[in-house]
């Protein structure tokens, strides 16, 4: 077992559809003393994006340290069949490559507790091989003694529903609890100028304060679990967003508000207090990171980066896109630096408002529809509203940080924009794996005739001085020390087993040759690979002669 003296305890708390409404990022109207205070003890950065301006996407990049566009996972929605869109190719499960993994399981390997609590929404089922734990009841406290862990929290409170419905809330309080949280006053929210500043609209940005502040006091709970176990020297805390807010022109779409999201980082004895940081990073930079600090594998395929550590790597760019969601297809690509972002539409035919019904709940924009009906919009609240799209669109984020003003055709930007757009092409060129494949044509390659391959299931192979591996066998006694090797078919499977006989075992992940160690053993076990189906489980069982042993 891994010694945690010697490895860092790793902790994330991974927050939804949230832009930096926090108090250390200076939003007054903010109610967030526990991640104020985490800010405090550590370092905010200012330049943190997302890959993607909608969770699945953007989670499943996190969660493989690849562009999901690399790995077929672009497309929002893959594992829901919507009645009006029959035609689409869903559901589905995607399947990257057969080398890409959840980088957990890299984690696992070196002897760390990886647990989630409780949300994954990757694009595909997480695989048994990915967690010790994965659910609501998914902790740190259940691990052996001593061993490291990572451990990821999913406050699901900010996302973009909340501020319509409370369906998320509903299973957290009672109705009188949820009226505490109600603090902020909707006469002092900011409406970005590209909204209606309507009551409605105004009410829609409150109530994302306040269901901030109701995952503030989350984020106080988890933290005083880590200190009442005394675990707080020892432990990197991370907390993120997987992607911006929730608000039209925004999510979905890969302007900053969409993509910036807030990332702090605590770290004792080596991030200094109070600091914050401009350095560019990727939400598809964490799992590397993780895996730099931790001194885990961290394998060559992966397109994330570290941005801490002795390995860190400077980014000068990160890259967002947008792709179908739910019923509607469409196909954009965004690059920025610190200062520029250049956004490239390849349907400057089509409107920005596709029909995804999902958004239509939103209060926002149905106030937009209302408005621009009644031609009451003004210029900026109509940028969303047009029934066609300019082809490129640069803009200057220090300057206009809205991004109001496209200056894609002014001839004062032409060097930024050819730069962006070689470096965006560089990018697509080594990234978009997917980005020129139809839907239809990528689900066929990963389910030949739409059907969902199936892992092999593992087979036993005996090792000794008398069993040289050269044959499988699923039952058998020996009378000597013995090795149990398993083995699936499937390109990159990884397999799991127990030697646990209950109905709910714990599975571990499978790293090497069994030592058998008592008079009989029985040893269960099953293969997975992402967007597979697992494997039929299988059962060995062998005996051990301890007195010939």
């Amino acid at each position: 077992m891994v010694n945690q003296k010697k490895r860092p305890n790793i902790l994330w708390i991974s927050i939804e559809d949230t832009s930096p409404r926090f108090g250390c990022y200076g939003d007054n109207l903010a109610h967030t003393p526990n991640i104020d205070k985490l800010a405090s003890q550590g370092r905010t950065y200012t330049n943190a994006f997302s890959t993607s301006g909608v969770c699945a996407p953007s989670r499943s990049s996190i969660i493989t340290g690849m562009y999901q566009t690399a790995i077929g996972t672009h497309h929002m929605r893959t594992a829901h069949q919507n009645k009006y869109t029959p035609e689409l190719p869903t559901p589905y499960e995607a399947v990257p490559p057969a080398y890409v993994k959840t980088f957990t399981e890299y984690l696992r390997t070196e002897g760390y507790f990886c647990t989630n609590n409780f949300k994954t929404d990757y694009q595909f089922e997480p695989p048994l091989s990915a967690w010790d734990e994965n659910g609501h009841h998914a902790h740190w406290r259940h691990r052996e003694t001593n061993q490291p862990f990572f451990s990821v929290f999913n406050p699901m409170l900010t996302h973009e529903s909340s501020m319509w419905a409370d369906w998320i809330r509903n299973s957290h309080y009672s109705e009188s609890d949820k009226l505490k949280f109600e603090i902020t006053d909707p006469e002092k929210v900011e409406v970005p100028p590209y909204l209606p500043d309507t009551p409605k609209t105004r009410e829609a940005i409150a109530t994302q304060y306040n269901r901030i502040a109701e995952v503030d006091a989350q984020v106080g709970l988890i933290l005083n679990e880590l200190e009442e176990d005394g675990l707080v020297e020892n432990t990197i805390v991370f907390l993120w967003s997987d992607h911006g807010e929730g608000l039209p022109r925004a999510k979905r779409w890969p302007y900053d508000a969409g993509i910036r999201v807030p990332l702090i980082v605590r770290w004792p004895g080596v991030i200094e207090e109070d600091q914050t940081s401009e350095q560019m990073v990727s939400m598809i930079d964490l799992g590397p990171t993780v895996l730099s600090i931790t001194e885990s594998m961290k394998p060559y395929h992966l397109q994330g980066r570290p941005f801490l550590g002795e390995e860190m790597e400077e980014r000068e760019y990160i890259f967002a896109t947008r792709d179908r969601h739910d019923q509607a297809y469409d196909k954009v690509r965004a690059v920025r630096d610190k200062r520029f972002k250049y956004i490239r539409n390849y349907y400057p035919e089509k409107p920005y408002l596709l029909w995804t019904s999902f958004s239509h709940h939103h209060p926002a924009f149905q106030e937009l529809w209302r408005l621009a009906l009644k031609n009451e919009l003004n210029q900026q609240q109509m940028l969303f509203m047009q029934t066609k799209r300019p082809p490129e669109e640069l803009y200057d984020c220090e300057n206009d940080p809205f991004e109001l003003k496209n200056l894609a055709k002014d001839q004062a930007y032409q060097r930024e924009l050819n730069r962006l757009r070689y470096v965006l092409d560089e990018w697509c060129n080594k990234y978009d794996t997917w980005g020129n494949v139809t839907e239809e044509q990528m689900v066929l390659q990963m389910w030949p005739n739409g059907v969902q391959p199936t892992t092999a299931s593992p087979i036993f192979i005996a090792i000794n001085s008398q069993e040289f591996g050269f044959e499988p066998t699923d039952s058998k006694k020996f009378k000597e020390p013995t090795a149990i090797s398993l083995h699936s078919a499937t390109e990159g499977a990884s397999i799991i087993y127990t030697l646990e006989e209950t109905e709910h075992p714990k599975w571990k992940l499978y790293t090497g040759p069994i030592q058998l160690s008592h008079s009989s053993t029985i040893i269960r076990a099953k293969a997975v690979r992402i967007g597979y189906k697992d494997s039929e489980e299988v059962k060995g069982i062998f005996e051990i002669d301890s007195e010939k042993a």
